[in-house]
């Protein structure tokens, strides 16, 4: 099963990416973390350290083609699977993989080329992928999501958040980008606002899945950088997304 996380930057992602992670993690299934951010916050919330990411991989890689010492007996692509398999991190709980920003200038294109690569062939090896996208429109433009199982759209209760999801929406009907399941997710909500909240997305014609509401011990953790993947079980985000998580299995 492959799940995209998608919206606003800001409206909480990579808080959402992080508690799905936690949760599958207990269930012994092979999972696999993908960040592709390039502001890349997805490692701070598991409390993982990267030092080598698929941008990385690619950069090296173009700077050996161009020096003439790459190997010819290995293509390009098979270059770079190796690379990517190396800068694989793994831990007790789950694999991660960061595709991280290009050393050099020009376009983010090539890693998300990549990256719609890495989904084809690496996922293959894992029961869960987890995907925080980059924020925005970007990743459906591109298509590189497009064999994704579960989309989740995550917005705050802030008009720009509402609005980014509605058109991360109508983009994948334009585009003609089918999912299995496409769910709306209402972050950082208080509860005397989610009724209002419902009402102003209740012709997006997306279903919510699920409401995290706000939660102190999840901001404290965020202020303090600790790792959201440490919050407490009975922590009402962690309930929240576990309940999220239950409907989505069906």
């Amino acid at each position: 099963m492959i799940i995209a996380v998608t919206g606003k930057g800001g409206v909480g992602k990579t808080l959402l990416s992080s508690l799905i992670i936690r949760n599958f993690a207990k269930t012994g299934k092979n999972i696999l973390a993908i960040d592709a951010d390039p502001d890349s916050n997805l490692p701070e919330a598991l409390g993982v350290d990267v030092t080598k990411t698929v941008g990385d991989v690619r950069e090296n890689l173009k700077k050996e083609v161009k020096s003439g010492n790459s190997s010819p007996e290995m293509d390009k692509w098979g270059m770079l699977d190796y690379g990517v398999m190396e800068s694989i991190i793994e831990t007790p709980k789950f694999d991660m993989l960061v595709m991280g920003r290009p050393e050099g200038s020009g376009c983010y294109c090539a890693v998300n080329n990549m990256l719609r690569k890495i989904i084809e062939t690496v996922s293959s090896n894992y029961d869960i992928v987890v995907i925080d996208t980059e924020a925005g429109l970007e990743h459906l433009s591109r298509r590189t999501t497009q064999n994704v199982d579960t989309l989740l759209v995550v917005t705050d209760s802030s008009k720009r958040g509402i609005l980014t999801a509605k058109r991360i929406q109508e983009l994948t009907k334009e585009l003609d980008i089918s999912f299995k399941n496409l769910y709306l997710v209402l972050n950082r909500i208080k509860p005397e606002n989610e009724e209002e909240i419902l009402k102003r997305v209740e012709d997006f014609g997306l279903d919510v899945i699920g409401v995290v509401y706000d939660d102190e011990v999840t901001s404290k953790y965020d202020m303090e950088g600790k790792p959201l993947f440490e919050l407490p079980d009975d922590s009402n985000t962690v309930i929240s997304v576990s309940k999220i998580i239950e409907k989505i299995l069906g």
